[in-house]
């Protein structure tokens, strides 16, 4: 989940709505003089005008009022939520609130249905912000956000045993260049945390990648983004199943990249993953020499974040 995403500014009026939020209670106003349920916040009662307002909790039951899903994300930081189902709900008090509707397929989602409500946690401040869902769910276990931790790769028992095949086997080796990308690695967050420790420790601590509020403003994209430098060392994270084991070395070298970009970037708070092809092999008296086309993705995302030619020298 992204660092970045904007939230709601509590104002004097509407303090109580959002402070009711972060106790799981769902607050609403209601006059004093007509009875009337008013949303969203106000000073005074939309029927009879008097400024007697008073804040009185709901069970939060509604029902649907209207409904769109979107697909494109208006930010980078909300690529983690789509696709996105945008809804307007009635309470059973009658006032009608914007919010979004979670744990719910799109072929499950009809007009009327009824609601319930998930106060969702989004930061560790012991934010919420108000969802819905259907009555079937169970609400609690949407309310917390989705896990940050790296996702694991496959078992080794779900993956196909590995090729062996033998440094001095010139023929097997030039086999493996191939225009077929392997199946895509585990998936790994790129975190406003982990760009922070990355910044510290190599001394970019540039605005883009460090200070997400002058980033939300000013940067092209709307928030912070990882440094390519970072996000091309995580690939050292990225855990694919190329379906081959080179054997019979003795020394195996990082030696370098023949060709190194990043074409997209990659907002904090990104699900990542890699795949990669052998591109070609050079065989000399210094030894052999395997390139990797590594390619990182944001998940969902078609152009890559970064293009790696990795190559790696085998001495025998």
């Amino acid at each position: 989940m992204s660092n970045n995403k904007p939230m709601p500014v509590p104002t004097q009026i509407s303090a109580p709505f959002w402070e009711g939020l972060k106790a799981r209670r769902l607050l609403i106003q209601q006059c004093n003089a007509c009875d009337h349920w008013n949303f969203y916040p106000r000073r005074h009662c939309t029927v009879c005008l008097e400024h007697d307002l008073a804040w009185r909790e709901v069970d939060g039951a509604a029902t649907l009022y209207s409904y769109t899903v979107t697909r494109i994300a208006t930010l980078p930081d909300f690529m983690d939520e789509m696709p996105q189902k945008l809804a307007v709900v009635e309470l059973a008090q009658g006032v009608r609130i914007n919010t979004n509707l979670v744990g719910l397929a799109e072929d499950e989602i009809r007009i009327g249905m009824p609601l319930q409500p998930v106060f969702a946690e989004v930061d560790a401040k012991g934010n919420r912000l108000l969802r819905f869902t259907g009555v079937d769910k169970d609400a609690a276990s949407l309310e917390l956000p989705p896990a940050q931790d790296s996702e694991p790769a496959p078992a080794a028992s779900e993956q196909p045993a590995a090729r062996q095949i033998d440094l001095n086997d010139e023929a097997a080796l030039q086999s493996l260049v191939s225009e077929q990308y392997s199946d895509w690695s585990n998936v790994v967050v790129v975190d406003q945390a982990l760009i922070d420790a990355f910044a510290q420790l190599s001394g970019d601590d540039y605005w883009i990648h460090t200070d997400p509020e002058r980033a939300r403003l000013q940067s092209p994209f709307g928030g912070t983004i990882a440094h390519g430098a970072l996000v091309q060392v995580l690939q050292s994270r990225m855990k694919m199943a190329l379906g081959f084991e080179i054997t019979g070395f003795s020394t195996q070298i990082n030696y370098g990249s023949d060709r190194l970009r990043f074409p997209a970037p990659v907002p904090a708070g990104s699900r990542i993953h890699s795949r990669a092809r052998v591109k070609k092999v050079d065989i000399s008296s210094r030894g052999t020499q395997l390139t990797l086309e590594l390619t990182t993705h944001v998940v969902g995302q078609d152009r890559p974040s970064v293009i790696n030619d990795l190559v790696i020298l085998y001495l025998a």
